[in-house]
């Protein structure tokens, strides 16, 4: 890459990390008159804002940080390409977990790594969300049902990084599995507490 792309993608990446930082269950939070982070699971994300805040307000702020990664991740592939769209939408969900705007304890992610995955491989993103909604309705957990599905699609990525899915750019592979893992790295209290309590 010339030098001039690369100011570009760094750029982009910052761009797309501001964006990220702007936590919504925060901010609506704070409108209502409640602290997310010392309320609740203490996660400032849409699932510890639909049980303080109420569902309708849940339901917002998962379409929000949906959108949030989204839309940054599909401009900068259809504007500059698939690397800059790719850092776009990881910057996006670093933001959000290491949020500067909440001393960098941010959300989980799970609902901005939707949004870009949906930007880059929408199948992929749908059949995520299937296969979410079949392990929620089997164990009636949703951090435990994302975790399935992340494990599952970190192999996935991992599986396209090495060339074994034929549709899947090896590139995006990578991207897939890096994005998964920080989101299954930020559920990793819950795999150790499910752990001590099967034993």
């Amino acid at each position: 890459m010339t030098p001039a792309t690369v100011a570009l993608v760094l750029f982009t990446a910052v761009i797309a990390f501001l964006i990220g930082s702007v936590n919504p269950a925060a901010v609506l939070a704070r409108t209502l008159g409640a602290d997310l982070r010392t309320s609740g699971s203490g996660n400032p994300g849409a699932t510890n804002a639909g049980r303080v805040l109420g569902r309708k307000w849940g339901v917002l702020v998962l379409v929000l940080d949906v959108l949030k990664a989204y839309l940054p991740t599909l401009l900068a592939l259809n504007l500059i390409g698939l690397v800059p769209g790719l850092v776009a939408g990881l910057a996006v969900v670093l933001g959000h977990v290491f949020s500067p705007f909440l001393g960098g304890r941010g959300g989980k992610g799970v609902a901005c790594a939707i949004g870009a995955v949906l930007a880059v491989e929408p199948w992929v993103a749908l059949g995520s969300l299937v296969v979410f909604l079949a392990v929620w309705a089997a164990v009636s957990y949703i951090g435990r049902a994302v975790v399935v599905v992340t494990g599952l699609l970190v192999l996935l990525g991992v599986a396209g990084g090495v060339g074994w899915v034929p549709w899947l750019e090896p590139v995006v592979g990578w991207w897939l599995a890096a994005l998964s893992g920080l989101v299954l790295w930020r559920h990793r209290r819950n795999i150790l507490a499910w752990r001590v309590q099967r034993h």
